[in-house]
């Protein structure tokens, strides 16, 4: 972001971050146990992956982009409620009525009703269907006879609740304590319990299950073994706390026993989000540790809290213990993460890392951000597959968004972990503080925006220029108002004043007390004409825009935070395209353009813009040779084609006079129910950009796919065509049925340095269906179907 286009968008970006105001809060589920983990928005940088997001790490749109690693995406979810409904009037006959329907009804003297031939009975939102019920008149009891469908089809959830399937069996007249007899016991459509004998107790709370096998495999008449099963002397489902006891159990894949324990286990039931207990374990051989496994135990600390031990141990390279911590309040939330390693890559050390954040949210709208991130060596976030960060931030970061003003600020530590930086020459202590306020003048009317910004960094070095520390004071004023002029021309005055004052220590080659003020003034046509012919939409729009502000002198001043400079559709029509405050564009300059965009009936469309930007004389602050040097810069032409469907295509491409390219960027994106692509390349020519720097030309991608019915496979690359070498790649397998996950993986990073190397890693995870609530993943499930 840079000029106008930095400061409006810093307030309309801002105006999107959502705040934490739950009534309540608590850790939404545990990946291992739900559908997802704790997911959501950090801080005031987000990402939105859309079709055309390549793997590449974007910049995002964060208020100061430093791209560093956020830490954990922290949300919070509102806990399950707790409804109690008024009792029932016991003297109103009609509330503990039934409704029972059946090809035939009698009814003896000592008033015992028999009914036979598709009986079906509705009570209190349960629904019975039976072949033969009889009904005792003194006590109201049933004797069924089956075959038995039990079922709660007005619950607020039917999915989740029991079904009990029987042969015969003995209920009490609330039909929910009894005897049943070859009964099947169904939990959310998941897990089916299947027994000789089924007793319910406790008003319908306690299920008990004799001689039970437990599988969610389908299973057939055909092909009576499931692919796994459980097998015990008896089973019991808890409805309140969702919990089912094995009593002996024994595991078999494939009708073969393969496991037993001579004790009692629990398990979660399938609508179980949270609950204390082992998550899936996971394999994982890598060349640095060799082959290991995680085996990781989940924690409940009630509603607003969780805690996740992960041992990790591998054959003979490490001995790893990774911990998670997570809280909610009514107004914050964290998340904390955390290993201590001991292991052979470094022997007799101990590695570890810790990264934490916090959101809290404060009187009067204000929002509190805690971040912390600390890491032994980068080496170490590599091999145990953490993150491939090679900066870390520590700090405070506190903001405020209303409709019309924008306040953050923050004060923190930078760490670099690069073998070729030194952490004692690089910026370390960083604070900046920014204020913005968007109103409208009382005499001139148009919009005005008004921003105040402060900023100070530290180097621990004391050395003379390699040591340099400095502070800046700035105060920047814009304003615009547009008119419609004659036939359908907007025009618009602009003008701005931007002014700073700096403090530089520590180098001598700059005075300690360096200020400076640069105006400007400009004004804008744009002409935007729309048509239409065989049903499509067109619309034109030229856009001319002249600039004038006076050169600066900004070789007094430290060049920090504006040495990367871009030229693409965001800033084509920006008074100032140098991304930071020290250094400014200045000089006459008109910056021209036009956008032509069709819109088909059919729901496709097409975009193509172009520009460039003239100038009276060169702007010394662009390196030579670059896109935007000289007094004409290179022709900027993009195009975007969205069909509607899924497919988009985005190219965008700096062209000098003589058609030669120094800058290319082609994205793909395709997103279907069986297929999502997302592919990017980008060709900078290095000549053209910056004396010295090399020639890029990457491709990073990644794709899922649909191989088949049940079969999703991942895809992700990055590949460096002028190193002629790939710099990761990886490839994932997941295959799911009604009743297993397996994901299988391997990946393999390229890059290697003096504390980095080339490494290959394999994983392996398996998670048995009908336990916990199983996660969205993308793709279909194999499902067997039984032929009759």
């Amino acid at each position: 972001m840079n000029g106008r286009i930095r400061k409006g968008w810093l307030l309309g970006l801002a105006m999107l971050v959502p705040s934490l105001a739950p009534a309540q809060t608590m850790p939404s589920q545990d990946p291992g146990l739900g559908a997802g983990s704790i997911g959501g928005t950090a801080g005031l940088g987000w990402r939105g992956d859309a079709a055309l997001a390549p793997a590449a790490t974007p910049l995002g749109n964060a208020i100061l982009g430093d791209r560093t690693p956020d830490a954990a995406a922290l949300k919070a979810t509102a806990p399950d409620a707790d409804v109690i409904l008024p009792a029932r009037d016991t003297g109103d006959a009609q509330d503990q009525a039934a409704t029972v329907l059946a090809d035939s009804m009698v009814l003896q003297g000592d008033r015992t009703l028999i009914a036979a031939g598709g009986v079906v009975v509705w009570y209190q939102g349960a629904r019975l269907v039976a072949s033969r019920i009889v009904v005792d008149g003194a006590s109201g009891d049933l004797t069924i006879e089956g075959p038995i469908h039990l079922s709660r089809p007005g619950a607020a959830d039917p999915d989740s609740e029991a079904i009990l399937i029987a042969e015969s069996g003995q209920l009490d007249r609330e039909l929910q304590d009894g005897i049943i007899r070859g009964a099947r016991l169904v939990l959310a459509r998941e897990l089916q319990l299947a027994a000789r004998e089924l007793t319910r107790t406790g008003n319908g709370r306690m299920t008990n299950l004799r001689y039970v096998i437990a599988s969610s495999c389908q299973v057939c008449a055909s092909n009576p073994t499931p692919l796994w099963e459980i097998r015990a002397r008896s089973i019991t489902h808890d409805a309140e706390t969702r919990l089912i006891t094995f009593d002996r159990p024994q595991f078999r894949a494939m009708g073969i026993p393969l496991a037993a324990a001579p004790f009692t286990l629990t398990a979660p039931d399938p609508t179980v989000e949270r609950r204390t207990g082992f998550l899936r374990p996971e394999f994982r051989t890598t060349s640095g540790l060799g082959f290991g496994i995680k085996l990781p135990y989940f924690i409940t600390l009630g509603d607003q809290a969780d805690v996740t031990v992960t041992p990790y141990v591998s054959a003979s390279r490490t001995r790893t213990l990774e911990m998670r911590y997570r809280q909610a309040w009514s107004r914050g939330v964290t998340e904390w993460n955390g290993a201590v390693s001991r292991d052979d890559i470094e022997p007799g050390g101990t590695r570890g890392y810790v990264f934490g954040n916090a959101l809290i949210d404060l009187p009067r709208g204000y929002r509190l951000g805690v971040q912390v991130q600390v890491a032994s060596d980068r080496g170490y976030l590599l091999d145990y597959g953490i993150t491939d960060a090679d900066r870390l931030w520590s700090g405070l970061t506190l903001d405020r968004v209303t409709r019309d003003k924008l306040f953050f600020g923050r004060v923190g530590n930078y760490r670099s972990l690069r073998d070729d930086e030194d952490n004692s020459t690089s910026p370390a202590q960083v604070a900046d503080v920014i204020w913005q306020r968007r109103f409208v003048p009382h005499y001139i009317g148009g919009q005005a925006l008004m921003e105040w910004s402060v900023h100070a960094h530290r180097r621990p070095s004391d050395r003379d220029r390699a040591g340099r520390d400095m502070a800046r004071a700035s105060v920047g004023l814009d304003w615009q108002r547009s008119e419609i002029l004659p036939f359908g021309v907007v025009g618009a005055a602009l003008a701005g004043l931007d002014a700073d004052i700096y403090r530089i220590a520590q180098d001598s080659r700059y005075d300690d007390l360096v200020a400076r003020a640069d105006p400007t003034v400009g004004v804008e046509l744009r002409w935007p004409l729309i048509g239409g012919r065989d049903g499509a939409t067109h619309m034109v729009e030229p856009v001319a825009q002249i600039l004038y502000s006076p050169h600066g002198n900004d070789d007094d001043i430290p060049n920090e935070d504006s040495r990367l400079v871009e030229f693409d559709e965001g800033n084509l029509f920006s008074d100032n395209r140098f991304p930071g405050w020290d250094a400014r564009e200045g000089g006459l300059r008109a910056n021209l353009g036009a956008t032509w965009t069709r819109i088909d009936p059919t729901g496709w469309s097409l975009a193509l813009t172009g520009g460039r930007v003239l100038r009276a004389d060169p702007e010394r602050a662009f390196p030579t040779g670059s896109a935007l040097s000289g007094t004409s810069s290179d022709w900027l032409v993009a195009a975007q084609y969205d069909s509607g469907t899924g497919l988009a295509i985005a190219n965008r491409a700096l062209i000098d006079d003589n058609l030669s390219l120094s800058r290319n960027e082609l994205r793909l994106g395709w997103l279907r129910d069986d297929l999502q692509l997302s592919a990017g390349h980008l060709w900078l020519d290095g000549e053209g950009q910056d004396a010295g720097l090399p020639d890029v030309s990457e491709l990073a991608a990644n794709v899922g796919w649909q191989i088949r019915d049940g079969w999703w496979g991942r895809a992700e690359t990055r590949y460096d065509f002028v190193a002629d070498r790939a710099q990761r790649a990886s490839l994932d397998l997941t295959y799911r049925n009604e009743c297993l996950t397996v994901d299988m993986g391997i990946s393999r990073r390229f890059t290697s340095s003096d504390s980095v190397r080339a490494e290959t890693s394999v994983g392996l995870s398996l998670r048995l269906g009908g336990f916990g609530a199983q996660e969205d993943l993308p793709g279909t499930v194999a499902r067997r179907s039984c032929m009759r």
